[in-house]
């Protein structure tokens, strides 16, 4: 049986605010390099479209980190999946995150990177739910403040499934 899906964001309004997002680091990290990292696989989607509208600059790498199993709660149990490629020694380090909830994977995470020396260390991400918070994560790159409800689309899956609409959707129940 397929899941009807409702949409939040508009495909428009996506592509709208990834623009500003792109002027707004461009604008911060002016004369210097931003070293993209993203969290895989629903930040990928985001990333690529970002990195088109960053005007100085980039570099990427990938790492994969999980705190969900098949269902839509937060396990809680955060795990490296894949690791960086290259190193960030003196390097001006951009997380970029399709959707931070409870915070427990970003916090780690950033905890992890900062002690690999990165000369700086932000966070980017599409969507925030800032009400589900459970651990202190700084964004400092907002798309969207979306309610407490499951959302996919624009990367972010059920399942596996939905992470290619072109738009960020909820899952009716």
């Amino acid at each position: 049986m397929e899941d009807k899906i409702r949409v939040l964001v508009p495909e428009q309004e996506v592509d709208e605010k990834i623009a500003e997002l792109g002027r707004k680091i461009s604008e911060d990290y002016a004369g210097r390099q931003v070293h993209l990292v993203c969290v895989l696989k629903g930040g990928v989607f985001f990333m690529c479209e970002l990195a088109k509208r960053i005007t100085v600059p980039v570099t990427m790498d990938f790492m994969s980190v999980s705190s969900y199993g098949a269902g839509t709660e937060s396990s809680g149990v955060v795990k490296i999946v894949k690791d960086l490629d290259q190193p960030l020694d003196g390097k001006d380090v951009l997380i970029v995150e399709d959707i931070v909830d409870s915070g427990r994977t970003l916090s780690y995470l950033m905890e992890i990177l900062r002690k690999r020396n990165p000369r700086s260390l932000h966070l980017c991400t599409l969507l925030d739910k800032p009400e589900r918070r459970v651990t202190d994560v700084k964004v400092d790159y907002t798309g969207f403040n979306i309610p407490d409800e499951f959302v996919v689309g624009y990367g972010l899956d059920y399942d596996q499934k939905y992470r290619n609409l072109p738009y960020i959707g909820v899952v009716e129940q």
